[in-house]
């Protein structure tokens, strides 16, 4: 039976269960449900709501459930539970019955899921972070390596005045610091904890939300239950911050896709970071690029669902938020692998 099934007396429809559940995709907040799920079993103990020794219980279970999930992430997807949260109480249930679904006392899937999904975009941000630094050393280097070469600078696509090949790197090196400022920004903002929120009114626990949030590593509890569990907007933050960092990245590429060509001539593909053609072997085509300047499109596309799904929903949860995911967890994935390829690729333009 589904968490929320207790006044239901007949099963779900198989096609809404089909369409109405997440496991397929929500299951990479698992690490994030069991680590708020920990804290949280701390929280109701010290809150004698349940005992010391059923808190052991379930953090040891919960621990023992992320050694698992890390040798195999995928293994609730093919569980047939509706969702995350839904799987990791049916994996406490069945190990220690009764005691597991005690966990579950004050709390809500609404602010519980708010909580994983800052988690997991708190970590995926930490990425990011990573890859733009690398991206930034490696124009850097690039800028160094270079010396004092000269080549055109442009404007209308026309040959405009001499620039040193240092001072175009260096220019989009202005670009991705000030994406590094927007990435912080963004995370700054988002490290509230909606953890203690319930469905959208509170918690009737007396849990120490403010305690929460500092085991969490959060800097503060939300400030309003309504807008904590509604709250989507460090997802918007971060996917603007993503569209704008690949907008550059797509420029950069352009250029580089420019200056390799027959045309201009003044960079050269090495062969590790080139392709082929099957028909023409004079060609050396510069398909990384190419490939970095279209992943652009597909993150501002992943901008402009989360805008439409939040734009017209009143307070406070509404299922249409679980079409908050998909999109973001690719985007967030596409964005550091084309940073790390970009930091990877560019020492092969001698």
């Amino acid at each position: 039976m589904a968490m929320w099934g207790g006044r239901f007396t007949e099963a779900s429809l198989e096609e809404f269960k089909a369409f109405n559940d997440s496991i397929g995709f929500d299951y990479q907040l698992a690490q994030q449900d069991i680590a708020a799920s920990k804290v949280w079993a701390a929280g109701l103990a010290e809150a004698k709501l349940i005992s010391q020794h059923e808190a052991k219980q379930l953090q040891d279970a919960l621990q023992q459930l992320a050694l698992k999930l890390e040798q195999d992430p995928t293994l609730p997807v093919d569980s047939g539970e509706e969702d995350i949260h839904s799987w990791v109480e049916g994996q406490l249930t069945e190990q220690l019955g009764a005691v597991a679904r005690k966990l579950h006392t004050g709390r809500s899937r609404n602010d519980l899921v708010a909580t994983d999904l800052r988690l997991w975009a708190r970590d995926a941000a930490q990425a990011v972070r990573h890859s733009l630094l690398a991206s930034v050393q490696a124009l850097l280097n690039f800028a160094e390596a270079a010396g004092g070469a000269v080549m055109p600078g442009y404007t209308h696509l026309q040959r405009a005045q001499p620039v040193m090949v240092a001072h175009w790197a260096l220019a989009y090196v202005e670009m991705l610091k000030r994406d590094l400022g927007r990435l912080d920004d963004a995370v700054s903002r988002l490290n509230v904890c909606p953890l203690g929120a319930g469905a959208l009114a509170g918690t009737g626990v007396p849990v120490d939300r403010s305690w929460l949030a500092t085991e969490l590593g959060f800097d503060t509890a939300a400030a309003n239950s309504l807008d904590a569990v509604s709250d989507r907007d460090f997802v918007v933050e971060l996917s603007a911050a993503a569209s704008l960092c690949m907008t550059h990245v797509s420029r950069l590429s352009e250029d580089v896709v420019f200056f390799c060509s027959g045309e201009a001539g003044f960079f050269k593909l090495g062969d590790a970071i080139s392709s082929g053609s099957s028909l023409m072997p004079q060609k050396k085509n510069p398909d990384v690029f190419e490939l970095l300047r279209g992943k652009s499109g597909r993150i501002l596309g992943q901008l402009v669902a989360i805008l439409h799904v939040l734009k017209g929903l009143p307070l406070a949860y509404n299922k249409d938020m679980q079409e908050d995911k998909q999109g973001f967890f690719d985007l967030m994935q596409q964005w550091q692998q084309s940073l790390q390829v970009l930091a990877t690729v560019l020492p092969h333009l001698p």
